[in-house]
């Protein structure tokens, strides 16, 4: 039987993406020419891969099984292809990244910034996801993430700061009428401004001071999803409605501005700064072999 390499590649991205209008966004194509293409390959096959709903589109059984065998072997023939890319004077393709907001925001834009510039015939895609994923059924190339919550079985190296900390703040008039906290708990008594990751879950406001950490459960007027709404609660916290706990890389201009003012700033905690990983067993194509190794040389260059 003769199958077409687009067509399997056009089911793979659209399987991926959850979407054809997804798929087609980042694959720079028309929704209609996959759909075209899947439905070609289904009826060559003769069997149903995906089940498709007016907002969505999952595998079926079937679509599952040939994704587990197909999505290695078309990797492996993208890599064939890419080692082309070494008779060329610049690394040329696409890089997709999976990156959670914060790093999105803060550790991103000044690499990305000098990386496109050395390599202009890079393309980057950058996937913005706080929520744990698995690289390769996502397509992507590499991710970014805190130690905590690296995956498995991968090669990671440091990017970005290796430092980082957490700042609290309010704005000076919201202080003026509700005074200002001398320890972290006296925060339960003032009007907070929280974040929720997008399970549901609200993580509680750490500090720590020498050997004492001291985790609290604050209550406020807004409650936003991290990443996504962050600029949200900043705008609040300026505004006068609360406290605001979050990257001091975030809080940093509204508090050299004075608009908001430190609290609390001998409990800042901090935690080490977040790591570039990739797939340790396969061969880097081209893109992510350039990325890393401009990556390991600012680090060196900070070092």
């Amino acid at each position: 039987m003769a199958l077409e390499f687009n067509d399997l590649a056009a089911f793979l991205a659209v399987a991926r993406a959850g979407g054809f209008r997804d798929a087609a966004r980042a694959g720079g194509v028309s929704a209609s020419s996959l759909s075209t293409a899947v439905r070609r390959l289904e009826l060559k096959l003769g069997m149903r891969l995906l089940n498709r709903t007016t907002r969505s589109v999952a595998p079926t059984e079937a679509g599952a099984r040939l994704i587990e065998r197909l999505a290695p072997a078309l990797a492996e023939m993208e890599a064939a292809l890419d080692v082309l890319n070494g008779f060329r004077d610049k690394p040329a393709g696409t890089l997709k990244l999976n990156v959670p907001a914060g790093v999105a925001r803060i550790v991103l834009p000044p690499l990305l910034a000098a990386f496109m510039k050395r390599y202009p015939d890079i393309r980057v895609e950058v996937v913005v996801e706080d929520s744990f994923v698995d690289l390769l059924a996502a397509g992507c190339d590499a991710g970014i993430r805190y130690d905590e919550r690296l995956e498995q079985d991968m090669i990671a190296i440091p990017i970005g700061p290796r430092l980082q900390r957490f700042a609290t703040a309010a704005a000076p008039a919201y202080l003026d009428a509700h005074g200002r906290p001398q320890h972290p708990r006296d925060l339960l008594s003032h009007a907070c401004l929280r974040g929720q990751f997008a399970s549901g879950a609200i993580p509680p406001w750490e500090f720590e001071r020498d050997d004492e950490l001291i985790r609290i459960d604050p209550s406020g007027p807004l409650l936003v999803r991290l990443g996504a709404a962050v600029d949200l609660a900043v705008s609040a916290a300026v505004a006068g409605l609360g406290v605001i706990h979050l990257y001091e890389d975030m809080l940093r201009p509204h508090l050299d501005s004075g608009a908001l003012e430190p609290l609390l700033q001998e409990w800042w905690q901090n935690f080490s700064g977040p790591f570039l990983y990739y797939p340790g067993h396969r061969h880097l194509p081209a893109p992510l072999r350039a990325f890393v190794d401009f990556v390991k040389d600012s680090n060196a260059a900070i070092t």
